[in-house]
């Protein structure tokens, strides 16, 4: 006998998702998403996106790169995991969020390569309209000061050089009492 019931929706945080993503350097300088929100303000994103169903992470990162900074395979240096943040965050709308485990690599470019990048993103949203992510280099010292998902920022400004090591590949759990989306 079939059960014809609608399944439950999965509850808040009840699947788990994998994002990885980039901080791209260039000598100081470090590339970000900045997504324009209502009122003037700003919120900056990595470079990256979720990994889809059995794709290996380095592919996925390959894949996130090309997509939204159109940096190609082998033109930076290779990326080195730098942190993995767990994140239980609300989103907006209506979809239950997910729990994301956020995997952060780093990598190089010169800047020869740095000048046949991406400026712009479009990420494709309901109803077949695309949000524009404008590619910005900031300084990784002031990374602290930006609205910046994931929340790397402080971990990121910490760094004593662009090729620094951190302290731990680990970092402290996001929740709703800790982030906000604009």
């Amino acid at each position: 006998m079939s059960d014809d019931r609608p399944a439950a929706p999965d509850p808040p945080f009840g699947t788990i998702k994998v994002r990885v993503s980039a901080v791209v350097f260039c000598g100081d300088e470090v590339a970000f998403l900045r997504r324009d929100r209502p009122g003037g303000r700003h919120l900056f994103t990595t470079i990256g996106g979720n990994v889809h169903a059995g794709e290996p992470f380095e592919a996925a990162l390959t894949r996130e790169l090309e997509e939204e900074l159109a940096l190609a395979p082998g033109a930076g240096t290779e990326p080195e995991l730098l942190w993995v943040m767990d994140v239980r965050v609300t989103r907006p709308g209506t979809t239950p969020s997910p729990r994301k485990l956020h995997l952060v690599y780093r990598l190089h470019v010169s800047p020869d390569v740095r000048r046949g990048l991406a400026r712009h993103e479009f990420d494709e949203v309901a109803g077949g309209r695309y949000e524009i992510g404008h590619v910005r280099w900031i300084d990784y010292r002031r990374a602290g000061e930006l609205t910046l998902f994931p929340p790397i920022g402080g971990a990121l400004a910490r760094l004593s050089d662009p090729f620094a090591r951190p302290g731990s590949v680990e970092l402290a759990a996001v929740t709703d009492a800790d982030w906000a989306w604009l």
